[in-house]
């Protein structure tokens, strides 16, 4: 029960990475505020496994690239836990589709960009001031951002190196308040990003290619990122931790 009596927001905190990352800070004891947009089923579940495994937590639906919708997600959940905030972990974003600079235009990036780094500077920017010394910020990178991403993936690898930047950035900022910020680089995990976006082929061969000789799964991300949130990882604060079994060392 390393977070039992703090607060934490999830952003796209009702499926896969999102969904383990609620689950894991609710099973170490914080209340979660998990937010979603279009997968109301599945964040209803998440919420249910929640509260049948004994832990405290809310649903609040809202898109994190709406200013409107991020300030409801942070008036919700003081509403039903207090007005304090401890713990943000941004999730939300995605790939969009797999195009090439050729088959982009300026709509496409741009909806690319709000999705992945618009969506965190809002949150982050709305939550921040109900943040007190001792709190956490964990941004959902991506390796990505670290390698420029598969094939199409131009887009979204930039959005996610960014991501990576605005963590170093507001480590920097934040520090003196108190509040660390890291974030994660996650590798091939088994999750309907790549159910949608990447071929068997490419995923065997992927996992053929990691030294674990596998795809990580993404309680094993969930994992990380509670104790990123917890004060055992007190002194760590700019990290753009790796979580991909090896397959690409920084």
């Amino acid at each position: 029960m390393k977070l039992k009596g703090k607060v934490a927001i999830v952003t796209g905190g009702g499926r896969d990475i999102g969904k383990s990352v609620s689950k894991k800070l609710a099973a170490e004891g914080a209340k979660v505020a998990i937010n979603y947009f279009n997968n109301t089923g599945q964040a209803e579940a998440t919420l249910s496994e929640i509260q049948e495994a004994g832990g405290t937590a809310i649903c609040v639906r809202g898109d994190m690239t709406n200013q409107v919708d991020v300030d409801r997600l942070v008036s919700e959940t003081q509403q039903a836990f207090g007005h304090n905030v401890d713990v943000l972990v941004n999730v939300a974003g995605g790939l969009v589709a797999r195009k090439t600079i050729e088959e982009m235009d300026e709509a496409f990036f741009n909806k690319v960009m709000r999705l992945n780094v618009h969506s965190t500077f809002l949150a982050t920017k709305a939550v921040v001031p109900h943040m007190k010394e001792g709190s956490s910020i964990i941004n959902l990178a991506s390796q990505a951002g670290r390698d420029g991403g598969g094939p199409g993936a131009s887009a979204y690898a930039t959005s996610k190196g960014a991501v990576m930047t605005l963590s170093r950035a507001w480590a920097k900022e934040f520090g003196p308040k108190g509040i660390r910020v890291n974030s994660l680089c996650p590798g091939m995990i088994a999750t309907s990003f790549h159910d949608t976006f990447s071929k068997d082929e490419v995923r065997k061969n992927v996992a053929a290619a990691t030294p674990l000789r596998r795809e990580g799964h993404p309680q094993e991300v969930g994992d990380v990122v509670a104790y990123l949130a917890s004060d055992e990882a007190s002194f760590l604060t700019g990290l753009n931790m790796d979580v991909n079994g090896g397959l690409f060392m920084s």
